[in-house]
């Protein structure tokens, strides 16, 4: 399981993305009305990957910040130049970028442009133990090495 590519848990879902101008109200309607929890924000001109806006950031950078979500842009409260992964990357490699950062989501590129975000959700119980179990070995190890 651990083999097979990152690609291949995107099964053909739409990639919900905006522009760093719309506002967060915009973000939070096409989240939900995708049932997905994060948008790909976009350079208008190229659509290359500018950052992402995730529910994280909708509570811990508008809400909790009282920011008014029809005037927030993106630009202000997304998270910028965020790390991605190939679409021909195996799913051990993402979860491993995605426990090494600290991630939620993370966006999949292809040629430049994104194709899918995947999301801690969407990876299967066994991946998530094997992926736990490498980080209990390392940090055994590196309490040896002290």
């Amino acid at each position: 399981m651990m083999h097979r590519n990152i690609g291949d848990l995107l099964n053909r879902r739409r990639v919900v993305s905006l522009p760093a101008g719309a506002s967060v109200r915009d973000a939070a309607r096409q989240m939900k009305a995708a049932h997905v929890a994060s948008v790909v924000v976009t350079a208008s001109i190229n659509e290359q990957i500018e950052g992402i806006f995730t529910e994280r950031d909708l509570t811990d950078r508008v809400v909790a910040d009282g920011l008014d979500p029809d005037q927030t842009r993106l630009s202000e409260v997304m998270t910028p130049c965020p790390i991605t992964a190939a679409h021909d990357i195996t799913v051990g490699e993402a979860l491993r970028r995605m426990a090494d950062h600290g991630l939620r989501h993370l966006p999949v590129v292809r040629d430049g442009r994104v194709v899918g975000v995947v999301s801690m959700r969407d990876f299967m119980g066994e991946e998530l133990m094997l992926i736990e179990h490498e980080r209990e070995m390392m940090d055994s190890l590196t309490e040896v090495m002290m």
